[in-house]
């Protein structure tokens, strides 16, 4: 009898182990170090980087499709299209690659504003993972501050090249947005081409002045048409 009790009381204290290693199993698989950079990962892509101002770039389409001709928005001749919406600091600096969060769930949403899912992808990934937004919330506010651009009468309905005064094209944009000051505008030149305008926008969108940003110097600048 009492080797029979011994027996008992062996296999339970056996039983028990077994039960506590697959709790112990389960606990560590929970817990693992994939498990974690997961997790790490989701929750980084909705915690913002530390930014001071957004900058919105918008591309002068006509000079980017001059050197890339088969790209998805230039079948549609338009004139300026949005680049992006760029956490940006005051500095200069600005955050990128912030996390590795996916992007949206259904990218065609946003092919009004981005035709080329790469570029999509691509300006979720640098920048996007920076604003603490979710993905559908960041396009979202990028749709909504292109939108609140006025492009000039005189640049949308442009026939042939011109060239003015970087001055006088934020003087253009100024008449079609009065509502954002020209401290808040800055453009963007190479080779003394057009190539985006920017606006400086606070984190609810609205315009504020620009610092960090550098605008284009040249004497005259070419802007050829669509």
């Amino acid at each position: 009898m009492r080797c029979y009790a011994s027996s008992v009381k062996q296999s339970s204290f056996a039983l028990a182990l077994v039960f506590l290693g697959l709790l112990g199993y389960r606990s560590f698989t929970a817990s693992s170090p994939s498990a974690v950079a997961a997790s790490s990962g989701q929750q980084q892509g909705r915690s913002a980087a530390q930014f001071d101002f957004y900058l919105l770039n918008l591309s002068w389409s006509p000079e980017f499709c001059y050197s890339h001709p088969a790209a998805a928005e230039c079948a549609a001749h338009s004139t300026f299209v949005l680049h992006g919406l760029w956490p940006q600091n005051n500095d200069g600096t600005y955050p990128h690659n912030c996390s590795s969060a996916p992007g949206p769930a259904n990218p065609s949403r946003y092919s009004d504003i981005y035709p080329d899912p790469g570029l999509l992808q691509h300006e979720w990934k640098t920048h996007g993972t920076c604003s603490g937004l979710p993905p559908d919330d960041y396009f979202s506010a990028a749709r909504k501050a292109f939108r609140s651009v006025k492009i000039p009468p005189k640049l949308a309905g442009l026939r042939s090249q011109v060239s003015m005064p970087p001055d006088q094209i934020l003087g253009l944009f100024t008449a079609s947005d009065p509502q954002i000051p020209q401290s808040a505008m800055a453009l963007s030149c190479g080779n003394n081409n057009l190539t985006a305008y920017e606006v400086c926008l606070d984190k609810s969108l609205q315009p504020i002045g620009c610092s960090g940003v550098r605008s284009c110097r040249a004497n005259a600048v070419r802007i050829p048409p669509p």
